[in-house]
């Protein structure tokens, strides 16, 4: 079925073959016409449906097409059991600029909460095929992933975007690019050092558990719990005034030791135990993929108490190549990548661009990378005129084959910010310092990249779209 839209020139009448395509996707129900969030109301049609996996979707089709699509992996992951068919709208509201600039649209919900980046990427690309079947094959395809959504991107790219592939290019913005296997090492490091101060997660009370597990499985811990907790350990919440000289020393010692920035403490310490459990028992069958062995911890008012007293473990090599298999990057990348991140970036540390810098240099495609970075200090609000800059830049790359450069991206936001005011703030001089610069590398751990192509093949065997489902 192709929907009556305007297509741009070149785009209508033409036959779409696709390769490979499920029996699932062959039988998906169409999409519907929805409203649209109120930015992108007077300027797209908007559509929503849940595909054959279960993944709810949002699809905005700009009235001024440019005939070209971005197809976008959000970040998370979000926890629900289902697929959450408000989050692909919100995700659409929030990446409204990318309708502003005339492109396509389509974001998937995924098929359920928890973690899963093989099973993300797999349903980024089937909304992608569902929106090829619906309107027609575009001009261009674009991915585009933000946080663990730019993780999901990058494993898309290498899945599913060889050279003549159906990717022409993808933006990487804010990304977790360190893939699983060491990209959460500084929360295993969190997960260990707070209960070595705090001892209340668990409390001695309470049933006890190997900490690598995040959270027992059966724990009715909530998230205002977590926080009631880390503020009785530390007094997070509170002014410095207002703190015990205990709480004050706890949380000096956890956030020097881990170098964790006090204003994401929270939301990191929230990763290591419930997202960890999610990792560990809902997709690995209780194993356990982290390890802190031969760590040396520093930066505390008593570091040889410290790496005495702390919870040390090892992974189950298992476990760890399941996760590797389902996240780490490989680096064999065959299109055009441009990534963009802030330097002080508090949740999504700044190295793990040198991470993915090293993981296209080991596979010797480094020519298909450009990094930006900026001089902000958020997550996942950086700048409008920026966003628009980067996905123009890649397209210009895309069309023309003319590599940009870092100085080049910066210079050509300018333009962009006259339309949308929020500011460019790159420093095309900026390159980031080793990964293990900012987080303890673990001895005899996986090598960079995780594995080879025989071995990723050999892997496979874990279902079809990654870590447990």
């Amino acid at each position: 079925m192709r929907r009556g839209v305007a297509l741009a020139p070149g785009i209508a009448g033409i036959v779409v073959a696709l390769s490979g395509v499920s029996a699932a996707h062959a039988t998906q129900p169409h999409p519907g016409l929805a409203a649209c969030p109120a930015s992108v109301a007077d300027k797209a049609t908007c559509y929503t449906g849940q595909d054959a996996n279960g993944a709810y979707y949002a699809i905005a089709v700009p009235k001024q097409w440019n005939g070209s699509l971005v197809v976008h992996a959000h970040g998370g992951p979000d926890l629900g059991e289902g697929s959450d068919p408000e989050r692909s709208i919100g995700d659409l509201d929030r990446w409204s600029v990318m309708v502003d600039e005339g492109y396509a649209w389509a974001g998937s919900s995924y098929r359920r909460g928890g973690y899963g980046t093989r099973m993300a990427a797999a349903d980024t690309e089937n909304l992608r095929r569902l929106f090829v079947d619906e309107f027609g094959k575009p001009k261009r395809t674009y991915v585009h992933g933000q946080s663990w959504g730019g993780n999901v991107a990058a494993k898309v790219v290498e899945v599913y975007g060889n050279k003549h592939g159906p990717y022409d290019g993808a933006l990487l913005t804010s990304g977790v690019l360190a893939g699983g296997s060491r990209g959460y090492d500084y929360r295993v490091d969190l997960r260990v050092i707070y209960q070595y101060y705090c001892q209340n997660l668990p409390r001695p009370s309470e049933p006890q558990y190997p900490l690598w597990q995040g959270l027992r499985p059966t724990s009715t811990l909530t998230t205002a719990g977590l926080r009631a907790r880390l503020q009785e350990c530390t007094g997070y919440a509170s002014t410095p005034q207002e703190r015990t000289p205990l709480q004050q020393r706890n949380l000096d010692d956890i956030l020097a030791v881990t170098h964790i920035p006090e204003r994401t403490l929270e939301s990191h310490l929230r990763f290591s135990v419930f997202t960890f459990r999610d990792i560990v028992h809902n997709r690995l069958g209780d194993r356990n993929p982290f390890n802190n062995e031969g760590v040396r911890y520093a930066g505390s008012h008593d570091d040889k108490g410290l790496n005495a007293g702390v919870e040390r473990f090892s992974a189950d090599p298992d476990a760890q190549r399941d996760l590797s298999y389902d996240s780490d990057l490989t680096g064999r990348v065959s299109i055009p990548v441009l990534t963009m991140h802030a330097i002080d970036d508090p949740t999504a540390f700044v190295e793990h661009e040198a991470a993915y810098r090293a993981s296209l240099e080991d596979a010797h495609r480094e020519k298909n990378l450009v990094q930006t970075f900026t001089r902000e200090s958020e997550h996942s609000e950086l700048s409008d005129s920026e966003y628009a800059n980067s996905v123009a830049a890649l397209a210009a790359w895309v069309r023309t084959g003319r590599k940009p450069t870092p100085h080049s991206v910066a210079s050509s936001c300018v333009s962009f910010d006259r339309v949308y005011g929020t500011g460019c703030f790159y420093d095309s001089g900026f390159r980031p310092l080793p990964y293990a610069s900012r987080v303890r590398p673990r001895p005899g751990g996986l090598s960079w990249p995780a594995m080879t192509a025989s071995q990723e093949k050999s892997w496979s065997r874990i279902d079809g779209v990654g870590i447990a489902p």
